[in-house]
């Protein structure tokens, strides 16, 4: 995965709640054996018409907005547990999705794919989609080692949560392996320092 420290980017707007897997990623794409070319399907039955032809309407398909922040709706994630939605997004560029809610597999799925779930407040929530309305180049900062999503032009700073071990593999850039063979002169040391009882 790559290192994840700090963003500055403008976001996409996607303000509908209850976004499910099947939505992120319909399941007739779900036939490959890597995580690789997702992002063209992202998204596909909202983003193209049946002939493949892209729909103007599909905020992804409007030139106004782009960056490597998601900004949806409430319940982002939600239905059945594919980890195919969380490669699908971070095929297609984004580093972070901000919402209210996040399911609990889907939450779980985008760490472990180095996409970081950034949870705020319904309210805040609400003034981030106000001010990507008004300005679509509106920029955000996220530092993840201080757990912050920074507003420039409004000077707001939201706090997040996450959990220690994944903020450690996301600014790492480890995926759990990873993070284990980093653990290796500890655990021989304490092999070395164990006393051994038969």
């Amino acid at each position: 995965m790559e290192k994840f420290q700090t963003l500055h980017s403008s976001a996409v707007p996607l303000p509908l709640e209850n976004i499910d897997t099947d939505q992120i990623i319909p399941a007739r794409f779900l036939k490959a054996t890597t995580r690789k070319g997702f992002g063209e399907n992202l998204f596909r039955d909202w983003r193209c018409n049946a002939d493949g032809t892209p729909k103007p309407d599909f905020v992804l398909n409007d030139a106004r907005y782009s960056g490597q922040i998601l900004l949806a709706g409430k319940n982002f994630g939600c239905g059945s547990s594919r980890e195919h939605a969380a490669w699908a997004l971070y095929d297609a560029g984004f580093r972070v999705v901000i919402s209210s809610y996040f399911a609990d597999i889907f939450r779980g799925n985008a760490l472990n794919t180095g996409l970081l779930p950034l949870q705020v407040t319904d309210a805040e929530l609400s003034s981030l989609f106000a001010l990507v309305e008004q300005d679509a180049d509106t920029q955000f900062i996220v530092n993840l080692p201080e757990q912050t999503l920074h507003v420039p032009a409004t000077n707001q700073t939201i706090h997040f949560d996450i959990d220690p071990y994944k903020k450690e593999c996301l600014i790492n850039g480890y995926d759990d392996i990873d993070f284990l063979v980093s653990q290796k002169p500890a655990i021989e040391a304490y092999e070395q320092r164990r006393t051994w009882a038969w």
